[in-house]
């Protein structure tokens, strides 16, 4: 409304103000995901009150241009006809008329119109469809809230073929299903005509961002208008982003708006930025360093006692595959982040081989295989002894460590904690293939907490880390031996502080930390806030960097270009001493 409202309020002359009119009477507004007409019975509600306002700015520059007495041509009323939607559902369809009819008697009383609203307007312009399949009828402007799908519920939700179909059409793999809404709405608007939509907030987020807002962005789209994250107030816990932008303006905007407050501009990340375009770079040296953990695909799991029985057994060494198992809760809510469970691993054994632990492959071929004879995959179903995703190169980089580090998957904080090469980290967890505590040190900092929030995506309302997005973009510093070794050395006193707290209170990291936001605790925070200055001084920063999340964030952005193009060499980890605690 914002572009029509400053054109009616700048109109100079009577002719200025007749072409505003002739103008908007062509104007289309299509909603392509329309439901029940919500978003259409609001357009067109908005638009009915602009009409009334030009109708009162041409009365006025007609007495300014002493036209008064002069008869005047009548001007016609906005058409109904002109809103326009696309929905699946045929019932929605007929609701949405209706909802439009209303609209127009509504919008007639409260202007008083001199304007008949019987016989009912033809509304054939909202019409039943898969809008991604089909033909979209011109529009100046496109507004809706498209459906929400997650890319890994599309196949359980549309089916195979209707995935496929996606994956074809458009190019972009599978994504959170909204995401093809932006892209079709972008292509189909002309030069100057603008689109505004509510998605998951995982627009702005890694992957579904580079296929729609980045897409937006690199064909020559401007966002003018964004809410970042809010929830959404209906049954889905899920956050969503607005996004309002504008294809190739003829003049550039002068005011953008992000969050209700003016900005300088607004990137792809609905951040405030005069640079559309954000977009870090996966750093080769930092590959092969950070896994996702392993995918069971079956329940291969096993109580404490369960595991008890089988590792006293003497027909077999059992230790050799049943395993201790890691999950994002264990490490957030138990006090020694210890796995409250054990799981069944035979790695990449033959079935020959597995034979060799008779009671644990019994177990398996009780409770996995009928599972995995019905799956889909067939190697799933011939190799239903071993989990779906074993991750096998996860495996080669934590074979000849004495330790590593595992972090919660997703959560409100990301924490992280070592584990013993025994622990079989679970894919509710990351693994960091280090087992010195600079490196610990690095990942506990708020420097690389601030990027990864920035890089993650989110599951339902909490951040989630993605090992691709989060670390492989992260440029770690390059300290002297001293740097490294203070933050180290402040990542074992760090560390065991907080171990020494949990156990003394039986409480985990999650419920400590909430105190520690609280005031409590100050040694910890105190000792978090040294660590956290040590590595901004490794970067090279003034220390109060390092509690500036813009700042830090902006700054790595920086070298992670300066990286990837070449211009800075980058070793990080060539010559990483291991100081072990």
């Amino acid at each position: 409304m914002r572009p029509w409202r400053e054109r009616i309020e700048n109109l100079s002359t009577h002719a200025e103000a007749v072409a505003a009119h002739d103008d908007l009477m062509d104007y289309v507004v299509l909603d392509p995901a329309c439901g029940s007409g919500n978003f259409l019975y609001v357009a067109y509600r908005e638009l009915r009150r602009l009409e009334h306002r030009l109708r009162a700015r041409e009365e006025e520059l007609r007495d300014q241009a002493g036209m008064r007495g002069r008869p005047q041509a009548s001007l016609a009323f906005f058409p109904l006809q002109n809103i326009r939607g696309i929905e699946i559902n045929a019932f929605a369809v007929a609701l949405a008329r209706v909802t439009l009819w209303m609209g127009h008697k509504l919008a007639v009383e409260e202007l008083e119109l001199a304007e008949a609203t019987l016989p009912l307007e033809d509304l054939s312009g909202i019409r039943a469809g898969d809008a991604l399949r089909s033909e979209w009828p011109r529009a100046d402007a496109i507004v809706g809230n498209p459906p929400f799908h997650g890319s890994q519920n599309i196949r359980r939700k549309l089916g195979d073929p209707y995935a496929e179909w996606l994956r074809g059409a458009f190019g972009v793999g599978l994504k959170d299903f909204c995401v093809y809404w932006f892209r079709k709405a972008h292509d189909h608007l002309e030069p100057g005509m603008r689109a505004g939509l509510v998605g998951t907030n995982s627009v702005s987020q890694n992957r579904a961002r580079g296929a729609s807002l980045d897409y937006i962005a690199k064909n020559d789209g401007t966002i003018t208008d964004a809410v970042s994250k809010q929830k959404w107030p209906g049954e889905a816990v899920v956050n969503v982003s607005i996004v309002n932008w504008v294809k190739e303006p003829e003049v550039a905007p002068e005011r953008f708006m992000l969050d209700g407050k003016e900005v300088e501009g607004i990137n792809t990340r609905l951040e405030a930025s005069a640079d559309a375009l954000v977009a870090s770079t996966r750093l080769i040296e930092n590959r092969a360093r950070s896994f996702q953990g392993s995918i069971p695909a079956g329940s291969f799991y096993l109580s404490k006692e369960e595991a008890r029985e089988l590792l006293d057994r003497r027909d077999a060494p059992y230790a050799d595959v049943v395993r201790p198992y890691l999950i994002g809760d264990d490490i957030t809510d138990e006090p020694e982040q210890a796995p409250r469970r054990f799981v069944i691993d035979f790695e990449f054994r033959s079935l020959e081989q597995a034979m060799a632990y008779p009671a644990a492959l019994e177990i398996v071929r009780e409770r996995v295989k009928p599972e995995r004879d019905r799956n889909r995959d067939r190697g799933f179903r011939d190799k239903w002894w071993r989990f779906g995703r074993p991750r096998g190169e996860m495996r080669t980089a934590l074979a000849p460590l004495s330790r590593y580090i595992a972090g919660n998957a997703q959560g409100k904080r990301f924490l992280f904690c070592w584990c013993q090469p025994w622990t079989c980290p679970s894919n509710l967890t990351n693994v960091f293939a280090f087992e010195d505590d600079y490196a610990m040190g690095i990942l506990s900092s708020s420097v690389h907490l601030a990027w990864a929030k920035g890089e993650s995506s989110t599951l339902r309302v909490d951040p989630r880390y993605t090992p691709t997005s989060a670390f492989e973009t992260f440029p770690w510093p390059e300290p002297s031996p001293q740097q490294r070794e203070t933050i180290a050395g402040l990542a074992r006193r760090t560390y065991a502080r907080r171990s020494e707290i949990c156990a003394e209170r039986q409480i985990g990291l999650t419920t400590l930390y909430n105190q520690v936001d609280d005031g409590a605790f100050t040694d910890l925070r105190a000792l978090h806030r040294a660590l956290d200055e040590a590595v901004a001084t490794a970067y090279g920063w003034a220390r109060a960097a390092a509690r500036d999340p813009a700042d830090s964030n902006a700054r790595l952005l920086a070298l992670n270009e300066d990286i990837a193009a070449g211009r800075r060499p980058y070793a990080p980890f060539a010559a990483r001493e291991a100081v072990v605690g």
